[in-house]
């Protein structure tokens, strides 16, 4: 195990047509949010390199965009760290979620389409399989794809756009709860579909405000 945390052969090597240095970004991005690389986790530069097949260079880059957005810190005569959200950060994305998504499932329940309804209860049951099968990873995916669907089915682009800005931030911060949340998360979104199945906005908007403030309380308890 190198001190970058990933076995090897964990991160397949990146191709080389397409814009190299966005590439390295998105596959940093995605091992953070995954917690594949761990908050706190001391990255380095040159094994990275080696885990993703490229130079140094465009992961030199890439650490450096990802501190301007938040998710490295940068310490100086210590080198790159996977940042470690605190408490406080999290309520405040958890919180701004709650807000974007309520509305989201209140427009849902006034827009959504019979087809958009089959795809929800797809995913649901996706989930609940993943849940069952004590497939993590599938878990967390699986869930963001629903709420992603929910935010379509809103047909507010600019609401969506919004929560796309915090899509992966709420990944980053599920992933450690996704276990804990478990079955009970998917019975709540059986009832959201419900809710939207019978265009009842009002019914729709707290049953995702009960729901989003479910996982903020339990990322807060994770360590109880």
């Amino acid at each position: 195990m190198l001190s970058a945390g990933l076995p090897h052969g964990a991160v397949p090597k990146l191709e080389r047509p397409g814009p190299l240095r966005e590439r390295v970004y998105e596959a940093l991005l995605e091992l953070i949010t995954t917690r594949a690389l761990r908050p706190g986790q001391h990255l380095v530069e040159s094994e990275l390199a080696g885990h993703l097949g490229v130079s140094r260079q465009p992961v030199r880059e890439a650490l450096q965009r990802l501190n301007t957005e938040g998710w490295v810190d940068l310490r100086p005569a210590q080198g790159a760290f996977v940042h470690e959200p605190t408490e406080e950060e999290a309520d405040q994305l958890l919180t701004v979620r709650t807000l974007l998504e309520a509305e989201a499932a209140r427009l849902a329940a006034a827009n959504a389409t019979s087809a958009g309804i089959t795809a929800l209860e797809e995913l649901c049951a996706t989930g609940e399989q993943a849940v069952a099968d004590g497939e993590v990873d599938t878990v967390v995916a699986t869930n963001a794809a629903f709420h992603a669907k929910v935010m379509e089915l809103a047909g507010n682009l600019v609401l969506a756009e919004l929560a796309g800005q915090v899509d992966r931030r709420v990944r980053w911060y599920y992933t450690p709860v996704a276990r804990q949340r478990g079955k009970q998360s998917w019975i709540e979104h059986r009832a959201l579909i419900a809710a939207i199945s019978d265009r009842d906005e009002s019914r729709a908007t707290e049953v995702m405000r009960a729901h989003t403030e479910h996982t903020r309380a339990t990322y807060h308890q994770r360590n109880a």
